[in-house]
């Protein structure tokens, strides 16, 4: 590779490269200091600081974009060329032009509550912990639904409840071939409590806000309650499938990922169809 080798991106490209793109086929990289990243990031951005970059560079995947970003895009433009340099991946590297002052796109406070897993446990336990917390997450969408029940909008939520549950039974399927003979999902899913939602808030806090916003059933107000949750997910997932160290765990939270971007589709199509 060659310097000039790196591309460019604006915010209006990146989120249609985001859009096309699979989750295990890039990585986001934030190279601001942590006080900027916990002030407000892209969802699914890793911290890297750029004084920290060129020790860490070969922790970095090589077989997938590389796509830096800084507050003006001029330290990203920076590690984006020691990247390249490097030679240390054999796909893309990208930079966004603009930085996070350019994008207009959904940002998030503070840090992914990655310490909901346990990075030295087995993954067995990392992997039935992502199946209570889709077990919460269900239980939430359970609950708008019938706080929503007659409401145009409420199918929204009792289909987010049961793709939920596909994702339990999604990561099940990973955690099952972690044991010899494991029990049934149903078995493993009753046990679980389903207290603690993906972006590290209780059911019990959720549920406290949704009764707060749930009383006038303002769609608007209920369908960017779900989308907070799902963004703290998908950055949750993200965030966590880099800091993975079992490739089955890593494997299953790039997947969940995934599929909680398509809730974030799905919630936003619906509120178009809000009054």
């Amino acid at each position: 590779m060659k310097n000039s080798d790196f591309k460019d991106l604006t915010p209006e490209t990146l989120r249609g490269y985001r859009e096309e793109k699979k989750e295990k086929d890039y990585q986001l990289i934030d190279v601001r200091q942590p006080g900027e990243y916990g002030a407000a990031h892209i969802p699914g951005a890793i911290l890297i600081p750029l004084p920290q970059l060129e020790s860490r560079l070969f922790n970095l995947p090589s077989d997938r974009d590389l796509v830096f970003y800084c507050r003006s895009g001029a330290r990203s433009r920076a590690a984006a060329n020691l990247a390249v340099e490097a030679e240390v991946t054999t796909n893309q590297v990208y930079n966004l032009v603009g930085g996070i002052m350019g994008w207009d796109g959904k940002t998030l406070a503070d840090f992914p509550r990655v310490e909901i897993f346990d990075r030295t446990a087995p993954p067995r336990h990392l992997l039935e912990k992502a199946m209570d917390l889709e077990k919460g997450a269900g239980l939430f969408y359970d609950r708008m639904a019938r706080e929503s029940a007659g409401a145009p909008f409420a199918d929204t939520f009792v289909t987010l409840a049961a793709a939920e549950l596909g994702h339990a039974r999604l990561v099940y399927r990973f955690w099952a071939k972690t044991a010899e003979e494991p029990p049934t999902f149903e078995t493993v899913y009753a046990d679980l409590s389903g207290e603690v939602l993906e972006g590290g808030q209780s059911l019990d806090e959720a549920c406290r806000r949704l009764t707060a916003i749930s009383q006038d059933r303002s769609c608007i107000a209920m369908m960017e309650l779900a989308l907070d949750m799902e963004y703290a997910a998908f950055d949750l997932y993200r965030f966590a499938a880099e800091m993975a160290e079992a490739p089955e765990a890593r494997e299953a939270f790039l997947t969940i990922a995934q599929a909680e971007k398509g809730h974030m589709k799905t919630l936003i199509k619906a509120i178009d169809r809000c009054p």
